[in-house]
């Protein structure tokens, strides 16, 4: 295997690195509150960065996710490449490809998904109904992606449901979906027989892997922004006449925090890298997501007690990575869940080599 970037996918990270680092500022965070930023979402769209995914693939979407979570960016790129612009790509009819993909690459149709509930019911005419509680981004989508209760997939256009707002630990633009008799448009070619049944499985599978995988990529970045932060306060802030950063308690912590951070992006890498391959990659991108719970709590706890009494002002950028960080703990399967998954996998004998 081989996680080197091409120079298509390095040119986009270091233009997203870019955007990022100007627009995504403490200031204007501060100023979105809880909901996304426009003229960010705006530049990188006109940039051509979440249509380049396409050409990238998910490995370079991790990659730029990285730069992302490094500034907790308020924009719902991750959302709409992974259940749009990839889930479209990978499973959409010919039509919808065409239809679609140009659309979700300019920014003009945002994506967002449902997953991993399935408690969407489908009416005799095709109808969905039922209730998410809690769907990130959902105030900027124009569309979003959910999965009945056999686990097809179906795109639903956000103003043919009812989303309300509601606030996660993240500032995530999210709302609560409720379709009532709702019109869907199932997600690739309509089929009937078991056939179809087992394809719309499958389809529902990589979609929720590839999303693990992306936000687990985008759990490396949060989680590299916050030991930075807490390397830049130690180095700087002083105790007894000496900075903080000279003792070995601090150092041991911050090295953890490190090691566990190149943990999650390394297994993000592996199993965005054998997707783009062809590969199987079901068991990588859940022991991803594993480390991305797990680590991504401790890393971010770890940032934020390395500030000591600055880190525990609500208004502090490092607090930001706390959030994120919280929250992709638990977004898509806690770590617990996914471990359990895991295990069902192999015993089953379904794992990938």
């Amino acid at each position: 295997m081989d996680f080197t970037p091409t120079e298509e996918q390095a040119a986009a990270r270091d233009l997203a690195a870019r955007i990022f680092g100007d627009l995504s500022t403490h200031e204007r965070l501060t100023a979105a509150g809880t909901g996304s930023d426009a003229e960010l979402w705006k530049a990188l769209c006109e940039a051509g960065l979440p249509a380049a995914v396409e050409d990238t693939g998910l490995l370079g979407l991790v990659l730029l996710l990285e730069e992302q979570g490094r500034t907790t960016a308020q924009v719902p790129f991750a959302a709409s490449c992974v259940y749009g612009l990839l889930a479209v790509s990978a499973h959409g009819s010919a039509d919808q490809r065409k239809r679609l993909l140009p659309a979700i690459g300019d920014g003009s149709v945002v994506v967002t998904g449902a997953l991993p509930e399935a408690a969407v019911r489908v009416g005799g005419s095709g109808e969905l109904s039922g209730v998410v509680p809690a769907v990130p981004w959902l105030r900027d989508a124009t569309h979003v992606l959910v999965a009945d209760d056999e686990h097809s997939l179906w795109l639903v256009r956000t103003a043919d449901a009812r989303c309300e707002p509601v606030e996660l630990t993240a500032p995530w633009s999210a709302g609560r979906l409720t379709l009532d008799g709702a019109p869907g448009e199932r997600l690739g070619e309509r089929q009937g027989g078991p056939e179809a049944e087992v394809a719309g499985r499958e389809a529902y599978d990589d979609v929720l892997a590839t999303a693990r995988t992306a936000f687990a990529g985008l759990q490396a970045g949060v989680c590299a922004g916050s030991v930075a932060r807490a390397v830049d306060h130690t180095n700087t802030r002083e105790q007894f006449g000496r900075p903080l950063a000279t003792k070995q308690g601090v150092q041991l912590r911050a090295a953890d925090a490190y090691m566990d951070t190149e943990a999650i992006r390394v297994t993000a890498y592996e199993a965005a890298w054998r997707r783009d391959e062809g590969l199987d990659y079901a068991t990588h991108a859940l022991t991803a997501a594993w480390w991305a719970s797990e680590a991504g709590s401790r890393v971010v706890h770890a940032g934020q007690h390395l500030h000591g009494g600055t880190g525990a002002d609500l208004d502090h950028p490092v607090h930001r990575h706390f959030l994120w960080g919280r929250q992709l703990d638990a977004y898509l399967g806690c770590g617990s869940e996914v471990l359990q998954e895991l295990g069902e996998l192999i015993v089953h004998g379904e794992g990938d080599a």
